[in-house]
């Protein structure tokens, strides 16, 4: 009878140990669980905050590239106006010069002939020519063409053109002593330089 007891005993403490260790693993498997419960729940609240920081830096970028492409039109806009308007202003302003040059020789015929009139030649003549001469310079004035007649100035390489040189000690050198042909010039811009002689001592 007593050894019937002692194996039931045993039998008793075998089930609360399986038992025990079954509630040790179906605790340490919750366990687990929470744990993965609680790490997601953790992702989960990082994520949305880790997109939304990606795209404010994305959506600012984006900004800050068309600032700089606006930035960049505006400057090209400005450039090609600022030369479209000197362009037309170089048009207005420059834009009889190839009318000029085909003028040119016409004054250059009217000083040769006023400076070689026969001696047969009468008085009416000359008038006629000095007056035709005259209102031919005027008109060109009005379009801002002007002569360039540079007696007795220094020598500019820009204005004139040295054809001869010549020796006078009453002079500076580079001192122009005659002139040849006039020269023109189109609102500061020289069309023709004047053909001169220099003093060169």
């Amino acid at each position: 009878m007593a050894k019937k007891q002692k194996a039931q005993d045993k039998t008793d403490l075998k089930d609360d140990s399986i038992e025990l260790e079954t509630e040790t693993e179906t605790d340490t498997d919750t366990d687990t669980e929470t744990d993965i419960d609680v790490d997601d729940s953790k992702q989960d609240d990082l994520d949305p905050s880790l997109t939304d920081n990606s795209e404010i830096l994305n959506a600012e970028e984006k900004i800050k590239d068309l600032e700089e492409a606006l930035l960049r039109s505006r400057a090209e806009l400005d450039n090609a106006f600022k030369r479209n308007t000197a362009d037309i202003e170089k048009a207005h302003k420059y834009g009889v010069e190839r009318l000029l040059h085909e003028l040119l020789p016409v004054v250059d015929n009217l000083e040769h002939a006023l400076n070689n009139f026969s001696k047969d030649s009468t008085k009416e003549d000359k008038e006629g020519v000095e007056l035709t001469l005259k209102s031919f310079e005027s008109a060109l004035d009005k379009f801002g063409i002007r002569p360039i007649y540079p007696l007795n100035e220094q020598f500019d390489p820009i204005k004139h053109e040295a054809v001869m040189t010549s020796k006078d000690p009453k002079k500076e050198n580079n001192e122009i002593e005659n002139i040849f042909q006039r020269g023109w010039e189109l609102h500061e811009r020289v069309v023709r330089p004047a053909r001169v002689s220099v003093i060169k001592n």
